[in-house]
């Protein structure tokens, strides 16, 4: 099968990036032919509120010299404009409710707009997936017959190794972004007790933010971008995953540390509520209550015999989330389509 992916992204630790590497080694792997679009191999301008955009232009100027595949298979909303002009089978993945996102960030104007090229985007697609429930509700609910496939991880290449720095050391891992809740972040840091050390590991329009926090309090670390590798090592080290976002999707990072049995506290939101089983594999907080968030955080702390029930649970959900039950999801998707012509 000769598959085309396209996406905005397919390097770093986000969601959407580690998403396309594994969708493209498992495809690789069972022996299929992948080509990907993406910034990495097409000209962006690496600015705020521009990236997608120029993103989005660019890989449609690209896709005019590309040739025919079974499958094109698109990754949110800046990469449908490319998947609508290349023959073959095509499938556009939406990684969250994309227009909200963009109200979110850039207000209600933008949102509006976006609002409408999505609806126009998703009927050039021949199947959408998305990878949430809520995802799935939203655009059932605008007419649309969305197919919920959430995110995945490789759980036999997970580094085995822990990268443990302090006593009590908890941890936040992802882009430094409004949406991810880096005023809470924020927040929690200055409420912290001393002796829990916060590691914040990522890269974003709000690392000066984050940055100017570290080098005002002793207990909070910032590691800047780290590797997936480094990062995975990190998390393994440390007794606590805390994302306190206010949009998620299904979130790689959580995955990835309920494959480590790291007690997660995370946004009772989104894809968020698929994953977390409140007080049963970690705790579903309001990103509004700092100080909740604090008193969860030292119950666990305090609780051993509570942090290695969460693990546990985690380790046991993680199981159905791994590639090779999800590749395979996609793969009986594309032969369905495929099959229909």
């Amino acid at each position: 099968m000769k598959i085309l992916i396209i996406s905005p992204t397919q390097s770093g630790i986000g969601g959407i990036a580690q998403h396309v590497q594994g969708l493209t080694k498992f495809l690789q792997n069972k022996g299929h032919d992948v080509e990907i679009i993406s910034s990495e191999n097409t000209f962006t301008i690496p600015i705020k509120g521009l990236k997608n955009l120029s993103f989005m232009i660019s890989s449609f100027i690209k896709s005019k010299f590309t040739k025919k595949f079974d499958i094109v298979h698109a990754h949110n909303l800046p990469a449908s404009f490319a998947m609508k002009n290349i023959s073959g089978k095509k499938i556009l993945t939406q990684h969250g409710i994309y227009s909200q996102q963009i109200d979110f960030l850039h207000g209600k104007t933008a949102g509006n707009l976006t609002s409408k090229f999505e609806k126009n985007a998703l009927t050039w697609a021949d199947a959408i997936t998305v990878i949430s429930k809520e995802a799935q509700e939203h655009y059932t609910k605008l007419g649309f017959d969305p197919i919920q496939i959430p995110n995945a991880i490789n759980l036999e290449n997970l580094p085995q190794e822990k990268d443990r720095r302090f006593e009590k050391q908890i941890i936040f891992v992802g882009r430094l972004s409004k949406e991810k809740g880096i005023e809470t972040l924020i927040e929690v840091s200055k409420n912290l007790p001393n002796d829990i050390n916060l590691l914040i590991v990522g890269s974003g329009p709000e690392s000066e933010k984050i940055k100017k926090l570290s080098e005002t309090l002793d207990n909070i670390h910032y590691l800047g971008y780290q590797t997936h590798e480094n990062s995975i090592k990190l998390i393994r080290g440390s007794n606590i995953l805390i994302q306190p976002s206010l949009h998620e999707g299904i979130s790689t990072t959580i995955l990835e540390s309920m494959a480590c049995k790291i007690p997660i506290i995370a946004s009772n939101l989104g894809g968020n509520k698929e994953l977390i089983l409140d007080n049963q594999n970690g705790f579903l907080i309001n990103p509004e209550f700092v100080d909740d968030i604090i008193k969860k955080i030292i119950m666990i702390l305090d609780d051993e015999l509570l942090a290695k029930k969460f693990g546990e649970k985690s380790f046991e959900l993680i199981k159905h989330y791994d590639w090779s039950k999800i590749g395979q999801k996609y793969l009986n998707l594309y032969q369905s389509l495929i099959n229909k012509q």
